[in-house]
């Protein structure tokens, strides 16, 4: 941790695309070429990246591969209607602060002196955004579903990023010695400021095509086998065009993959997984019942 205003180190965690996208791909996380040229662009520039797309295509994960790629600390800001500064930066201990007053004796000594102890270092409790801050070696923060936060809050977002700094009046100014690589990850339900957007990179990470999404199949569900993955995608494709409350996502595909090899499903010489066995494991892609009966419908089940 520094108290000044030195201006951080860059992130520097990949040296080109190609490595970033050779890197994911050994944590399992298959990047399209998009997606591997925002994440070098974001580390080389040292600029927060803002992933949006529908829920389940990766997003989160993302931030989760990169951290893990280069074995960095990986610190995650959920955020939520009514998150605060407390919660995202810091607070202090109260109770530690009380029982150090207390311990002064009853007259309570010198109170230019106490409070000068109470404030100190070991008082402060550091949430997500201050730990990242703070932390002197690689790290990669996400601040997930930001639109969830309300429009105040992307303000304090706006100050951290931009000086990846933070004060806190007790202690000074606290710099980061080190970028951590910054993930904002939204789901769109709200517009995020142009004032917050314009400090970011962008990436749209939609659903993968069929090509990509049977490499992320292979890569993490290995033991099945590729007929039955083409099979189960064919029937995906066909969900995803559907008019449904909520599409299904590559983790519920994924879930899927995983459901029939528990099934032992193998698919059938027609090159059609069994009837039976999609409609009795739907609900694993599904989670409304209309979906469900409009999905039914269609692949006449």
């Amino acid at each position: 941790m520094s108290i000044d205003t030195t201006t951080p180190a860059p992130t520097a965690l990949f040296t080109s695309v190609d490595d970033v996208a050779a890197a994911l791909r050994e944590t399992g996380y298959i990047p399209s070429t998009a997606t591997a040229t925002a994440v070098f662009l974001a580390d080389r520039l040292g600029k927060p990246l803002l992933v949006e797309g529908p829920a389940g295509v990766g997003k989160t994960e993302l931030a989760r591969a990169c951290a893990q790629a280069r074995a960095a600390r990986f610190v995650r800001l959920q955020c939520y209607e009514g998150i605060d500064e407390a919660r995202a930066l810091y607070e202090w201990n109260h109770a530690k602060q009380i029982l150090r007053i207390q311990s002064a004796g009853p007259s309570g000594g010198d109170w230019d002196e106490t409070k000068e102890d109470v404030f100190a270092e070991e008082f402060l409790l550091p949430r997500p955004l201050l730990q990242a801050v703070r932390e002197s070696g690689p790290s990669v923060l996400l601040i997930d579903e930001a639109d969830k936060a309300d429009l105040e809050f992307e303000g304090l977002l706006l100050e951290v990023l931009s000086d990846y700094a933070v004060t806190v009046p007790e202690l000074g100014t606290i710099v980061a010695e080190r970028k951590p690589l910054v993930f904002l990850t939204s789901n769109a339900t709200r517009e995020l400021s142009e004032a917050l957007k314009r400090r970011c990179l962008y990436l749209h990470i939609d659903f993968p095509d069929a090509e990509l999404e049977l490499s992320i199949i292979r890569s993490r569900v290995p033991d099945l086998s590729v007929e039955v993955a083409q099979q189960l995608l064919r029937v995906i494709a066909t969900l995803r065009g559907l008019d449904l409350k909520k599409k299904p996502s590559v983790s519920e595909t994924l879930d899927w993959c995983r459901t029939l090899l528990a099934l032992g499903v193998t698919g059938s010489a027609s090159g059609s997984i069994d009837k039976a066995a999609l409609a009795a494991t739907l609900g694993v892609v599904l989670k409304h019942k209309v979906d469900i009966e409009t999905a039914s419908a269609a692949l006449g089940l």
